[in-house]
């Protein structure tokens, strides 16, 4: 692969370079141009395909973290309850969940601009120690407070993880066969997402550790990746003459981090800690608004934004994130709050993790379950690799990182706001269904608060509370079940107007 690129300076939407590398672990070509007078203008690298074993080693490494991942971003699903009922607080179940995703949809979008500038080796070494960090800050938490800061490490290490593995996919592999790279980087996701419910509920169940034990055991398999990162991973960063930190997008990241923050902090407070007319979520969810409003236009005359807006106004892109966003919103709202209805019906934390193995549970009946998650799980893999197709085959290849930080974004902003909005329908319909049945009752106030904050509260029920307690969490899941069906109708609208792009077999696009 060579080429006459020292004819003319580089820019961004060149597609192919050919070039020169230090590097002597993924090879690019042998005319690598140095960046021209313009030296605001970055230059791309386009390294030479990697085959063979090489290549299985560089991603079977990087799929290690998105495993792991995985497992800590569904691990909460079984271990939510006695999380939050050690600390005496299950309104707070939500914040555990939403506190990794929070930081997730922070640090996605960035992730893609940091690893252009910095490199992807060096972004996925910090994405371990601080996916390390914040696990071993959960598995020592001493109390609620410190628990969400060690979710919030590590949903920036996370969040990392599962970006920074795909631009790797797309750097070193062509569209043609990309659909391969990230079907097995989706076994490896699927797989931990699964298994984390198992994984958490067992541990909790059968150690003397309890729950703790199920973060502390991450670390050193985490800290192993991290080593062989470094010493495999080492591919060449973009180039230009301005400095590391002039070509971050601070407004841009602040922008968004204070969009998501302001709306899920609204969307988790109203109803739930405070009343819908109260200023908090009046304030917060207009503020959240303005900020979403401002990002746009920022990011839209942003000349290196975090985010390329301009490109989300193509139809495939924006139709692909969209649907990523309403399928992560569904994905995220099932299996959180499955686990949870089955532990009202006195599952244990292992049997509800069970679950999304479709193992046996006895003769409970809860067949349609295991056929609903089959459905739910086979449906997400397909959507994932799809539209992640679909967007870089309709971009340029110097965009590549920022379009799927893009949609790894929307993913995020969909499971966050997915599971906030599924606990803001949740906790209000239950606490509105126990008004209605008990509120007239002597000490009705403060047994219905346990009720919302201790699930195990339902074993120590006043006598004849147990069947309108029981109803009224039945009815407060089906609300739940009937947004989920909304929300996968819009997804099918928006996934059926998405354009069809050629698949390339070469990294050059010809």
């Amino acid at each position: 692969m060579s080429g006459n690129s020292q004819s003319e300076p580089a820019h961004e939407r060149t597609p192919l370079l050919s070039g020169d590398s230090t590097r002597d672990d993924v090879g690019v070509d042998s005319e690598q141009q140095q960046p021209g007078d313009n030296s605001d203008e970055e230059q791309i690298i386009i390294v030479e395909e990697v085959k063979g074993l090489k290549l299985w080693t560089i991603l079977g490494t990087c799929w290690i973290g998105v495993f792991l991942g995985a497992i800590d971003s569904s691990i909460i699903a079984t271990l939510s309850a006695p999380i939050s009922s050690e600390f005496h607080s299950l309104s707070l179940l939500p914040w555990l969940a939403t506190a990794y995703l929070i930081s997730n949809a922070a640090c996605q979008p960035i992730s893609g601009r940091l690893t252009d500038i910095f490199g992807r080796g060096p972004g996925l070494i910090f994405s371990n120690l601080f996916f390390a960090a914040g696990n071993l800050i959960c598995g020592l938490a001493p109390s609620a407070e410190i628990m969400i800061l060690g979710r919030v490490v590590a949903g920036i290490g996370g969040g990392g993880l599962m970006t920074i593995s795909t631009f790797l996919g797309t750097d070193l592999v062509p569209l043609r066969n990309r659909g391969i790279i990230q079907g097995i980087g989706n076994i490896c996701y699927g797989s931990g997402a699964m298994l984390g419910g198992v994984f958490g509920g067992l541990i909790n169940d059968n150690s003397s550790w309890g729950w703790r034990l199920a973060f502390l055991i991450q670390v050193p398999p985490v800290l192993v990746s991290a080593v062989l990162v470094a010493y495999l991973v080492r591919l060449p960063p973009k180039a230009s003459g301005k400095s590391y930190l002039a070509r971050i997008d601070f407004t841009g990241v602040f922008s968004l981090v204070s969009f998501l923050i302001l709306l899920l902090f609204g969307l988790n407070a109203g109803g739930n800690l405070v009343p819908w007319t109260h200023p908090l979520p009046l304030t917060t969810l207009p503020l959240s608004l303005a900020a979403l409003v401002f990002f746009i236009i920022w990011e839209y005359r942003a000349a290196q934004p975090i985010i390329p807006v301009r490109l989300l106004f193509d139809r495939t892109v924006f139709t692909a994130c969209i649907t990523n966003l309403l399928c992560c919103m569904i994905q995220f709202q099932s299996l959180f709050y499955i686990p949870l209805y089955l532990q009202t019906h006195g599952v244990s934390a292992a049997g509800a993790g069970l679950v999304l193995l479709f193992s046996p549970l006895g003769d409970s009946p809860i067949w349609p379950l295991r056929i609903a998650f089959f459905l739910l799980g086979s449906g997400q893999g397909g959507m994932l690799t799809v539209t992640l197709l679909a967007c870089l085959a309709a971009i340029d290849h110097s965009h590549q990182a920022t379009i799927t930080s893009a949609t790894y974004a929307f993913r995020s902003v969909g499971s966050t706001v997915g599971i906030t909005i599924g606990s803001a329908i949740y906790q209000n319909v239950l606490k509105d269904r126990l008004w209605e049945r008990f509120g007239n009752l002597p000490g009705a106030a403060e047994e219905i608060k346990r009720i919302r904050d201790d699930i195990d509260e339902l074993n120590h029920l006043p006598e004849g509370w147990y069947d309108g307690v029981a109803a009224s969490f039945q009815e407060a899941f089906q609300s739940l079940w009937f947004t989920l069906v909304g929300l996968a109708a819009l997804a099918v609208i928006s996934v059926s107007l998405m354009k069809q792009h050629t698949l390339h077999s070469t990294l050059a696009r010809k």
